[in-house]
């Protein structure tokens, strides 16, 4: 019972040091943190950045546990359209945007659902776009071994739309070719046309 109330008050205080590390920061800010508007703020930050950066807590292995299926096929998957938010790490301000991702199955496929969580395990970090792109792309090969895999991100970036060159409209554009998708001009071609279909910007 010692041990656990130990650990009780170990987490009680960090969560305070949290909160007064927020408070500092409304401080530095030129705030008052003990106004009636932000009186509860450090605690809302801490719940916001541990949901954001949840990804840290996560596993992969985990994460596609009992969704990894033997299948006669071999032709493309493709998950479109893929919503997403991340934190830039440069400035710790939100990019958002869709992730486009395939994989061509060498005995293996995963389910459907989980490529959209393994998106979100990696963009629940402190991340840059184009390591967040890789990734992916690494986790889902090294995970069934298929014949390519192949990663788009489109985002768009607050720090460049709120600070900066303050640009609102510009997007980015990442991408990792891997296996048949780098060495195959063909396969590649067909996975940008499918995601270029109905819309896609890049």
């Amino acid at each position: 019972m010692a041990r656990t109330n130990s650990t009780i008050e170990a987490a009680a205080l960090s969560e305070f040091a949290t909160q007064d590390l927020y408070r500092e920061i409304l401080t530095r800010l030129g705030e008052d943190p003990n106004r009636d508007g932000l009186i509860r703020t450090p605690e809302r930050m801490e719940k916001a950045m541990a949901f954001l950066t949840r990804g840290y807590k996560q596993d992969i292995n985990d994460v596609l546990h009992g969704a990894l299926f033997d299948v006669d096929y071999d032709e493309m998957v493709i998950v479109k359209d893929v919503e997403f938010f991340s934190m830039c790490e440069h400035h710790l301000l939100p990019f958002f945007g869709k992730a486009h991702v395939a994989y061509v199955p060498n005995g293996k496929v995963i389910g459907l659902s989980k490529i959209p969580r393994l998106v979100d395990v990696f963009a629940r970090r402190l991340q840059v776009q184009e390591r967040l792109t890789r990734q992916i792309g690494e986790a889902i090969t090294e995970a069934i071994s298929p014949q390519g895999v192949a990663v788009i991100l489109e985002a768009q970036h607050l720090c460049m739309m709120m600070r900066g060159v303050e640009k609102q409209h510009s997007f980015t554009v990442t991408s990792a070719m891997l296996g048949v998708f780098k060495t195959q001009l063909q396969t590649r071609n067909e996975f940008l046309s499918l995601v270029r279909r109905n819309g896609s910007g890049f």
